[in-house]
This record gives structure tokens, sequence and C-alpha cells, in this order.
């Protein structure tokens, strides 16, 4: 069975889609990922992932790229920078976000993170664009229990379509209350780096040996394993890099991935969940 996230009642997604941070940094990776993104879209990894800070807005090129002829079968998101999220800039940001994606009307727009401006004046901005048609939903990124109990008190903040934040096996720290508070609002929650960003600590999730052997039992791959743990959660969706043909076969099949109760054990005794509150992990 496909894992799929409901958005609304007429949008519903799989539960995995593709991320596209550190795109646009290599001209000479420039068709690998877009071909990549364009293979994504066809095996129905719909969502595509993106910001205006993702290589200074070189990634949001690679994906209008990718797009092109394509639009109709995407669900894009992108993100705007907490200095650019005033009741006036945020529309200008979006502005040049559409025109480096080449595309007249966002799915999705988040505050990619909390700044200085006022979540009053986010709010208005967000309002402005929807009206204006240029997205169809807004929400927000690396915002932890007490940021979202703040912004639903604003006028207009229970119109939030989701939050973005780093959950990976080694990362648990938003199933203490973060997480649990999103489901209870039937809110989804979108899970960056759910492999865990490149250096030791991915190093040593791919290497840990009841993942490999649970992989190994199981004739998937560890990052599959781990796809499929974090989408095992209900609401949540897991945004991968997805930089080549081979990830994102590899990303697309681990929604089929079944984990059974024996595996979540050994999981569960290998990466315990937490047992108080964490500050939010950011990268």
């Amino acid at each position: 069975m496909t894992r799929t996230v409901i958005f609304s009642e007429a949008c519903q997604l799989p539960a995995i889609g593709q991320g596209t941070w550190y795109m646009g940094e290599d001209a000479t990776q420039r068709r690998a990922e877009v071909t990549a993104l364009q293979h994504g879209l066809e095996l129905g990894l719909r969502v595509i992932d993106t910001a205006e800070m993702y290589a200074d807005g070189g990634a949001e090129e690679v994906v209008g790229e990718a797009l092109r002829g394509r639009r109709d079968r995407a669900w894009l998101v992108s993100k705007v920078y907490p200095w650019n999220a005033g009741a006036t800039d945020a529309v200008e940001a979006c502005e040049r976000s559409l025109r480096r994606l080449k595309t007249d009307y966002l799915d999705l727009y988040l505050l990619h993170w909390r700044g200085n401006i006022p979540l009053e004046e986010t709010l208005h901005a967000m309002t402005q664009l929807k009206q204006a048609g240029k997205i169809r939903r807004w929400g927000v990124s690396n915002f932890d229990t007490a940021d979202m109990e703040e912004l639903l008190t604003e006028e207009g903040g229970t119109g939030c379509a989701t939050n973005q934040v780093l959950y990976h096996l080694a990362s648990r720290g938003i199933e203490y209350d973060l997480l649990p508070a999103c489901q209870q609002r039937n809110m989804p929650v979108m899970a960056y780096s759910p492999l865990a960003q490149a250096g030791r600590l991915r190093r040593d999730l791919m290497a840990h040996p009841v993942l490999v052997e649970i992989a190994r039992q199981k004739s998937i791959t560890v990052p599959q394993l781990l796809l499929a743990w974090v989408i095992r959660q209900e609401g949540v969706m897991a945004i991968p890099k997805a930089g080549s043909i081979q990830h994102v076969e590899e990303n697309a099949a681990a929604l089929g991935v079944v984990l059974e109760s024996g595996d979540l054990t050994l999981i569960n005794q290998a990466f315990p969940p937490p047992q108080k509150k964490l500050p939010l992990d950011v990268i």
C-alpha cells in the first residue's frame, strides 16, 4: 500500500516528495538534477520542495526548467527568508520565486524559519498572495511547539497548512509534543533531511547493524528503511533530496515498504523515542 498525506479533502499526496537543497550550485550537475526531478514526477513523486535560499535561487531555476511542460503534474513548494517575510517584502519575494520557477502560482509557500518580523505581517502577506491566486496554501518551517501555539492565536493563523521540520531516526524530538499537536489539528508535517544530513551522523545511520539487518531481511536498502520509518507516522511526508535517477527510484519504492511491529520494536530499542521535551533540531 502506498502511503499518502492529506492536505485537504481535495488534496491527497504521496508521502514522499522531492527535495532540492544543494541543487543549482554546480552547473555541471544541472542536467542530472533536472532529469532526476522529471523522473520523479513520472514515478508519481508530485511534491517538489525548494526555497529562495537554496543556491540563492538557483534551485528554483533548476525546478523551473524541470517543470517546463509539466507544471500541472507537480505540487510545488517554496519558502521565503524570514527577513523577506514582511507585509510587502514577502509578496515581492514570492513574485521573484515565481519568475525563477517559471510558473504563476505555488501550491504551498512557507516561512522558512521564524525571524524578527511580526507574524501578523507575514500572515497579511500570505493572505494577499492567496487572494491574488499566487499561492494556494501557506505554512511555516522550523516552528517549535510554542511558535505554533503563538501562530494559531494570530488572526488567520489557523489557516496554516503545514509545518516543515527536521525529522529522521536520529532526531526524534518532535515526537514528544510537536508532532502529536500537529496530528491533533490534522496538520501535515513535512520532514526535511529524513535521511539525516551528509556527514558522520548519516554514515553511522547507514551502517547501523540493526538497520542493516532489518533492511537485509526486507530486501530493501537502509535509506528506504529510514524513509519508511519517517512516513509510518500519520500525516507525515518525507522530502529527501532527489539528485539522481537511482535515488529517485529508490525513494519512490520506499512508499510501498511496510514496517512490522517487530521491526519498530528493534528500531526503538536502538534509537529510543524522546522521554522529555527537547529543543527543535534545525540545520
